[in-house]
């Protein structure tokens, strides 16, 4: 497990800028089949946040309109960001210890890709059934 971590993740990445609706990330992770984007700030193109399925979900059963509540207003801030040469075991070991599922992945050009715990899970199965 020394691999590093960018052996691991997926691009390329979907994201949702800040002022996107709740609707349109909701709808953007329906049409591409993800449970989770990076919340990218505009000017920087880092990321500010994740919104997550399990986010949403919080967010509906407090009876909030997902047309008119933009995403940095849900967003979980400060997302867990490592180096795309990190080794895998220690990421697992950070979201283990800080009881996350999501991680971003950056390089020297910015993000390079996205781990969810789902990936470490895929490394068990077959080729033909990842």
């Amino acid at each position: 497990m020394n691999q590093p971590i960018s052996s691991l993740m997926q691009r390329p990445v979907c994201s949702a800028g800040m002022d996107d609706t709740v609707a349109q990330v909701e709808a953007l992770l329906s049409d591409r089949r993800l449970n989770w984007v990076p919340v990218l700030e505009p000017t920087k193109r880092e990321a500010a946040g994740v919104i997550s399925a399990s986010d949403l979900v919080a967010f509906h059963s407090q009876g909030r309109d997902a047309a008119a509540t933009r995403a940095w207003q849900m967003c979980t801030y400060k997302p867990v960001v490592v180096d795309a040469e990190t080794p895998i075991a220690m990421v697992a070991a950070l979201m283990v210890e800080r009881g996350i599922h999501h991680v971003i992945v950056t390089d020297r050009n910015g993000i390079a890709g996205v781990v969810s715990s789902l990936d470490f899970v895929r490394t068990f199965l077959p080729d033909d059934r990842r």
